[in-house]
């Protein structure tokens, strides 16, 4: 994986992390969360599709590594759900 390539991971993660925050209506910190997000939200959807025995949606390959976009969104909404519903405001 070159550099090239790990920059492009990273701006398909957060967008997929900012689009999971805006479908959960709760959204905490910028761009590096919405990274993070984005995978943590890639394993959890993954993970839970794999569970379900579903098929990988919108596959991204970024040279040799494939990115699931739709489980990737599925995921970081359900995760930030769940962080909504832990932490309370005040």
């Amino acid at each position: 994986m070159t550099l090239f390539d790990l920059l492009i991971l990273l701006l398909v993660a957060g967008i997929c992390g900012a689009l999971g925050q805006a479908i959960s209506g709760y959204s905490r910190g910028g761009c590096l969360v919405s990274i993070a997000l984005g995978f943590v939200g890639a394993v959890l959807g993954v993970w839970l599709a794999r569970a379900l025995a579903l098929p990988e949606l919108l596959p991204v390959r970024v040279g040799t590594t494939a990115f699931p976009i739709v489980w990737s969104i599925i995921g970081s909404a359900l995760f930030v759900a769940v962080i909504a519903l832990l932490t309370r405001r005040r």
